[in-house]
């Protein structure tokens, strides 16, 4: 049923009704966890998963047609610029949705007040993981409100190659399992959102300054993840329908490895804005307390 809420080709002509897509999936995943699992003295401990599992799982019909139609395109597509400009169109719906995943996250993490960690659990230990390091327990106990980032420290090759091999992962699981790299890509957005959750310490009024501060490099730091996937995709979809037995296999590998350079190219810039441009413009706004 949910995969007749928006057709592939439809969602390429208006991506932006993608946003309310993802923002319908994730917050009925976030309804579904909180009712369902967190109160289960078992299950709760696993609440963080449970909330990408049912986003993926509601969104991965959408995202298997969708990287089918963009394997069609490389068999009927011979040109490089047309290719890419129409695998833009997917990436754009894409992006959106992602945003709508970001959104509901982070607004129910902050409206489900006390409530709120124990649906992030998993998250929020991540997100302890890389912005304390040396401190997790006690960042998981103020739920990973640190007044410090490394965000503003010079660190972008630690930044860089950890976005790097995210991509890699992306790429391996979207050749293996097709649409299953929404996975991870659910997983980031989940995380980010989480952060974003922590940093808006005063409620849903903080959340301009906490967009502002993981958005500015995260949407093309997403972007880039989506283009691998989408690159493992169609290599994925393209071996299932035997389009790589015949002349058409180099043009399709071609294409993929173009998108994997376009990927790796846009991680670069999203670690230099991570690492020089968001601190600038977050203490420009004054939005670092």
């Amino acid at each position: 049923m949910f995969e007749l809420l928006v057709k592939p080709k439809r969602a390429e002509r208006k991506p932006y009704e993608m946003f309310w897509v993802g923002l319908f999936y994730a917050a009925l995943s976030l309804i579904l966890v909180n009712l369902f699992f967190r109160t289960d003295t078992v299950l709760k401990d696993g609440a963080g998963l449970f909330l990408v599992l049912f986003t993926v799982i509601f969104c991965m019909p959408f995202v298997y047609f969708l990287i089918k139609l963009e394997e069609g395109k490389d068999v009927e597509i011979s040109d490089s610029g047309k290719l890419i400009k129409e695998h833009s169109k997917a990436i754009k719906a894409l992006i959106w949705m992602f945003l709508g995943f970001v959104v509901a996250f982070s607004i129910g993490y902050i409206v489900l007040g006390a409530n709120g960690p124990a649906n992030f659990n998993f998250q929020i230990k991540t997100y302890c993981a890389i912005n304390s390091p040396h401190s997790v327990s006690n960042c998981l106990t103020e739920y990973g409100v640190i007044t410090g980032s490394a965000v503003g420290q010079p660190l972008f090759l630690r930044i860089f190659s950890n976005n790097l091999q995210v991509l890699f992962f992306t790429l391996v699981f979207s050749i293996i399992m097709g649409a299953g790299a929404i996975f991870i890509l659910v997983w980031n957005a989940s995380v980010i959102a989480a952060a974003i959750g922590i940093f808006a310490k005063n409620g849903l009024f903080s959340l301009p300054c906490a967009y502002v501060r993981y958005l500015i490099h995260g949407v093309p730091e997403i972007a880039a993840y989506f283009i691998g996937a989408l690159a493992g995709g169609i290599v994925s979809v393209a071996i299932i329908r035997k389009d790589l037995h015949d002349e058409r296999m180099w043009g399709i590998l071609q294409d993929a490895l173009l998108l994997v350079i376009i990927a790796i190219a846009i991680l670069i810039i999203s670690g230099l804005m991570e690492v020089y441009l968001t601190p600038g413009i977050t203490g420009f706004l004054g939005c670092n307390a």
